[in-house]
């Protein structure tokens, strides 16, 4: 009896092509469930998350009662916040503080100083400084916020019962 006959069968009974498929078959689930790999996975167990604190600055928001919203964010103490268009969910208002408006005014001896400035409260646009606190996970790239990398310079919106507004971060820090 031939190892191979003229069908191109092992012994007579299994053919050459079937016993590669079942061998390559047989890698593939050796290869999924032995050797998974290194990719995330949904639940991301045992990812270290760290409380963090952000500093959001809002410039140029047009609202006709600034006081109304100071007093909004002091009583929710949370707001939902999306980063890169990514919405993340809430997080807490540390605190609130609206930033006094300045102007650069020239001087005699031409040097220029910054004053108050003295348009005030008819112009309906007021500039804040939001610090906001939440739990992010640390990475090697730095803090991830839901699914977004959180650094200076990274855009957030705001989004309340009553506004929706756009942020720049210009502070990230973890509280120790």
């Amino acid at each position: 009896m031939a190892i191979l006959d003229s069908k191109g069968r092992l012994f007579g009974k299994l053919s050459i092509l079937d016993l590669g498929a079942a061998i390559v078959i047989l890698m593939v689930l050796f290869g999924i469930f032995f050797f998974p790999g290194t990719s995330g996975s949904v639940a991301q167990v045992g990812v270290q998350t760290r409380p963090v604190e952000v500093d959001v600055i809002v410039r140029g928001l047009s609202i006709l009662n600034p006081q109304n919203l100071v007093n909004e964010f002091n009583e929710t103490k949370r707001t939902n916040i999306i980063i890169r268009n990514q919405p993340y969910g809430r997080v807490d208002v540390k605190s609130v503080q609206l930033l006094e408006r300045t102007v650069v005014v020239p001087q005699p001896d031409g040097s220029v100083q910054a004053k108050t400035d003295p348009r005030g409260d008819r112009t309906f646009s007021i500039d804040m400084l939001l610090t906001l606190g939440g739990n992010a996970q640390m990475t090697d790239n730095g803090l991830v916020l839901g699914n977004s990398k959180l650094k200076i310079g990274t855009p957030v919106e705001l989004e309340g019962m009553t506004y929706n507004f756009n942020g720049s971060v210009i502070e990230v820090r973890t509280p120790s």
